[in-house]
């Protein structure tokens, strides 16, 4: 006589809430992820304080969080979420995989960071092994990592580089920092070339935000007068 009692019962589906300004982007997750076997779609958030009401709302298991949102950014959404006690599970999806919003995000307290162009089964994959708690990211965000704890911070600009950036952290224009370091305007701009290659940014506002994260920068008068 078989002990029906003894059969296992089936898991409960990963309770997932979707947070992305973009429609298109929201709709075709959530298709996705709702067509997949082992999960329930609960909620879309166009932004990130959306994001947080409907995360104490609906206590999802995992949250796909898009970092670049109106009103509340998705990093900041993050570290209210964690403010508040959530205890759901963070993944980042976006298309940006630099160290400026890589590393603030897993500091905040991202279970893993995804890109967007992520193939389908890494995503379910990822999905399911933030649920768990485990980290999860993508190859080149794990190459930055990497990259970042095998180079030593203090050596990575030049004194030169690290004098335009405290001044364009001053808020110097190039020009302004030409005159100050008796350098061309066309030089200043080689050196912000060359930091943001060092630092993996793609603008000036963003090496000074990434330059203050590693401790390159720390608030003081700039070099030159």
């Amino acid at each position: 006589m078989t002990d029906h009692a003894a059969e296992p019962t089936a898991k409960p589906p990963i309770r997932l809430l979707i947070a992305d300004d973009h429609p298109v982007v929201r709709d075709g997750l959530s298709s996705m992820f709702a067509s997949a076997p082992g999960f329930e779609v609960l909620g879309e958030a166009a932004d990130g304080a959306a994001a947080v009401r409907l995360a104490q709302e609906l206590q999802p298991d995992v949250i796909l969080m898009d970092l670049r949102m109106p009103g509340m950014d998705g990093l900041t959404a993050i570290n209210e979420l964690a403010r508040l006690g959530v205890t759901a599970r963070v993944l980042v999806l976006t298309t940006y995989d630099t160290d400026t919003h890589v590393l603030p995000a897993i500091e905040a307290g991202a279970t893993g960071y995804l890109l967007k162009d992520s193939p389908r089964e890494d995503l379910l994959r990822g999905a399911r092994a933030a649920a768990k708690g485990e980290s999860v990211l993508s190859p080149s965000v794990a190459a930055r990592l990497m990259n970042r704890v095998r180079t030593p911070a203090p050596r990575l600009l030049s004194q030169r580089e690290l004098e335009v950036l405290e001044l364009v952290a001053a808020g110097n224009t190039n020009r302004e920092a030409a005159a100050r370091l008796f350098i061309t305007e066309a030089t200043v701009k080689s050196h912000l070339l060359n930091i943001y290659a060092k630092l993996g940014v793609g603008d000036r506002a963003a090496a000074v935000t990434e330059a203050f994260n590693r401790g390159l920068l720390v608030p003081r008068t700039p070099l030159v007068e």
